[in-house]
């Protein structure tokens, strides 16, 4: 049993607070409380929380009981002022819709029948002005200032919001009104759960431990992974997204992901790290081993066998996908590219140009990204590259190929009423 101890205090757990007691804890073989929170900031979750959900799905086969908290009160406090972009301030409506989405995505990695749900909601939503009164009244001004990104942000005279504040002080009362026993958060999230376990203490409850897990950088190479920041791989994506995805990582990146999203043993992940190192493996067959097994978690050995084929033949063999989703253009853009095919009217008269194109077939998400996406040389029709926003909606006929970057491909369709 020691040595299971030993895997799960180590493997993909940057620090544990405090270490002796969870240890006690654990050897008394009682069933801990473990808790774990999200704010369903947004509709779907990717594998940076997925290296929380697998610590936990781990304490649940040792026998132990995951409380996951949905905090559908502190994702409505998000960031006022628009400094961060990852904590967007959403209303209640925006953050019941999230969450539905959310419960799905969970238990393709938690067991569901070891699990309890709970929302903030259900503690939050009797709390009166006295009740903010007596939580506010525990805690100084200095002390959460002596948070990273609240001393950051007013050491740079940017605004802080009094409602965030309440972030930490809400996110600690989760943990009284659970009765935690362990709280899992990123490394990020520090402050936060010692906030928690001091305000345990002070209401009578024994304060929980803490085990702090490290942050997945994103497929950027550089920045933590966030949907907020696009260099996600969602764990509700297709077998051909998250294969293509996973193989666009930095290769620095690979022993890191393996360590904490794979199973794979720390004896071969030390091994590989040494071929990697001196140059006796090409990065990209471990990188295809990788994409291979997060494929595989969520959606299964055979699809993850195909989207392995797909990528070989879309990126290596410079092939177009077997595969390619349809999109029917609205009558209105069809139109106006079938006269301007047509010598009927001249590019420059059009109201529409190749922006239109890409954001009508859901292949870039604004206009700025689509003028970006065809200045960068990175939009192709049917393998000729695309750099006029109107001329070369010539190149586009029904049943035409739209390739976007390296993995978006979408194959043009008109309405059969246009042109005739």
């Amino acid at each position: 049993m020691a040595q299971n101890y030993d895997y799960l205090l180590t493997r993909g757990v940057a620090e544990i607070i405090i270490k002796d007691e969870l240890l006690a804890l654990l050897k008394t073989g009682k069933p801990l409380r473990l808790k774990q929170g999200f704010d369903p900031s947004r509709p779907d979750i990717h594998l940076g929380h997925v290296v929380g959900l697998r610590k936990l799905r781990q304490f649940q086969n040792a026998g132990h009981k995951v409380i996951l908290i949905v905090g559908d009160w502190t994702a409505q406090i998000g960031d006022p002022s628009g400094v961060s972009i990852t904590r967007p301030m959403l209303t209640h409506h925006e953050v019941k819709a999230n969450a539905e989405t959310y419960m799905k995505q969970f238990f393709k990695v938690i067991d569901k029948d070891r699990t309890e749900v709970r929302w903030q909601s259900e503690w939050f939503g009797s709390f009166n002005l006295g009740d903010i009164f007596k939580l506010t009244s525990k805690f100084t001004v200095a002390q959460f200032l002596a948070r990273d990104d609240f001393n950051k942000r007013f050491k740079e005279n940017k605004p802080i919001a009094i409602t965030e504040f309440l972030y930490p002080l809400l996110q600690a009362y989760d943990s009284v009104a659970i009765q935690a026993d362990v709280e899992f958060g990123g490394t990020d999230q520090k402050f936060n759960c010692l906030v928690g376990r001091e305000l345990q203490g002070m209401m009578g409850q024994k304060p929980q431990q803490i085990i702090l897990l490290p942050l997945l950088v994103g497929t950027d190479g550089v920045e933590k992974m966030s949907k907020s920041l696009g260099n996600y791989i969602g764990v509700d994506e297709t077998p051909a997204q998250i294969y293509g995805k996973t193989m666009s990582i930095t290769d620095n990146l690979i022993l890191d992901y393996f360590k904490l999203v794979t199973d794979v043993p720390d004896e071969e992940i030390a091994a590989m790290g040494k071929d990697l190192s001196e140059g006796k493996v090409n990065p990209m067959l471990s990188k295809k081993r990788l994409a291979l097994i997060l494929t595989e978690q969520f959606h299964g050995r055979q699809a993850a066998e195909e989207a392995e084929k797909e990528f070989e033949q879309v990126f290596q063999r410079r092939l177009s996908p077997e595969k390619i989703q349809e999109f029917q253009l609205p009558a209105g853009i069809a139109d106006s590219i079938r006269r301007l095919e047509d010598s009927r009217i001249a590019a420059g008269s059009l109201q529409i140009d190749f922006a239109d194109v890409l954001l009508a077939a859901s292949l870039a998400s604004s206009r700025g990204e689509a003028k970006r996406q065809i200045a960068q040389g990175s939009v192709e029709v049917d393998g000729t590259r695309v750099s006029d926003l109107k001329e070369d909606l010539k190149k586009v006929k029904d049943q035409s190929i739209v390739k976007v970057g390296r993995r978006k491909f979408v194959k043009i369709r008109f309405p059969a009423h246009v042109g005739k």
